[in-house]
């Protein structure tokens, strides 16, 4: 997610090869929201109420687990001022989610703060050369994943990188696919993808230290965009990346970033890849407005007009999502993520609409933020 607001704070197709899956892969649909705030939120007096029960005040998860979520997403930055999104902060929501039965899917920043196709700052400790950099990028991923394994948490899902359509660990690691001639484009992703490289060998390192093998991820936004989708995958693929580097596309899917990004071209999109790669893919990041009436902002188009920017709307978009990655060919759509529903001072979520948030806030009390439940919580359960 491309975040706008403060925190509660010509190339040839591959050819369709079969690839060998991790061994947890199987048909497991994710159907997960990015809970990543949600202790931030508790330890600010943020508390939510369930409007289905009377509105009785409820653990965020549990009434969106009610709504048929199933998996968690976690986002984690190296060293991060006051510890928000930090290890150990990491470490506490993610077995908790664990101990109530939702899968756990970790999102490495590989910074100490945002990293998306803005911005992909390096953690400031790190070096800024890249034979160390990669080593230490390598070491850092072992790391935490034996931490994790330490604590008890078994991750099934990892992506290394966030939104990585511009590479990652800036400037060294900065890549563009509109670089021309291809040659060009290739040589242009020869540092990213050493460094990509040495993050996927700190997971084989983690693997060989005793922690349960998990899907590793390539997250990259604008899904619906498959030039963009085949030129970066081909240029990584160029500078030796194998086939088998990584288990799962993960792609950001929004309705206000252009009124390209519509359901036909993540189709086109998602089948494409998954003919040409016959890997799984997920939508790892989706949202839609609840609220969106030009107070603060120019109301800005929806890729798909028809649905409206209400609550209904938002449970119509991301079924919608759901419908399209579950019809990708064999099987190999596998998951659908909405991205911060809970965050109640921050409910813009990234986009100039005002609310795409799945609790209605409540700010009367300014020591201690409310948030009931919305219709949209059980958006999972729409389809099966």
């Amino acid at each position: 997610m491309r975040l706008l607001t403060s925190l509660c704070l010509a190339l040839p197709l591959v050819s369709a090869i079969p690839t060998q899956l991790s061994s947890r892969e199987d048909n497991f649909f994710f159907k997960g929201h990015d809970l990543s705030s949600l202790k931030m939120l508790e330890d600010g007096g943020c508390i939510y109420k369930d409007t289905t029960r009377g509105n009785e005040t409820r653990q965020a998860e549990a009434i969106l687990g009610d709504g048929g979520m199933n998996s968690v997403r976690l986002r984690i930055w190296v060293n991060p001022v006051g510890g928000t999104y930090g290890l150990q902060y990491n470490l506490d929501l993610a077995k908790r989610f664990q101990d109530e039965g939702y899968k756990i899917y970790l999102d490495f920043h590989f910074s100490d703060s945002w990293a998306d196709p803005q911005k992909q700052p390096p953690p400031a400790a790190w070096p800024t050369t890249l034979g160390p950099l990669a080593s230490t990028l390598r070491d850092y991923v072992k790391d935490t994943l034996v931490s994790f394994k330490q604590a008890g948490i078994t991750l099934d899902l990892v992506s290394l990188g966030n939104e990585i359509r511009h590479g990652m660990l800036w400037p060294l690691g900065e890549a563009n696919v509109d670089v021309e001639p291809w040659p060009a484009t290739v040589a242009n992703f020869s540092n990213l993808a050493t460094l990509w490289k040495a993050a996927r060998a700190g997971v084989d390192d983690a693997t060989s230290a005793g922690v349960p093998k998990q899907q590793v991820l390539i997250h990259i936004d604008d899904g619906w965009n498959l030039t963009l989708q085949q030129r970066w995958f081909g240029a990584m693929i160029e500078n030796g990346l194998p086939l088998t580097a990584w288990d799962v596309f993960g792609f950001s899917f929004y309705p206000f970033y252009g009124t390209s990004a519509t359901f036909d071209n993540l189709r086109t999109t998602l089948n494409t890849l998954a003919v040409e790669y016959r890997k799984p893919l997920q939508v790892v990041e989706t949202d839609y407005p609840a609220i969106c009436d030009g107070k603060y902002n120019p109301i800005p188009p929806s890729s798909e007009p028809e649905i409206p920017y209400d609550v209904a709307g938002q449970t119509i978009w991301t079924d919608d999502v759901i419908s399209v990655v579950q019809q990708v060919p064999y099987g190999l759509g596998r998951g659908v993520h909405y991205w911060e529903p809970a965050w109640l001072n921050n409910t813009s979520l990234g986009s100039a609409c005002d609310d795409a948030i799945l609790f209605s806030p409540d700010y009367s009390n300014p020591e201690q933020y409310v948030g009931y439940s919305r219709s949209s919580v059980d958006m999972f359960k729409v389809r099966t």
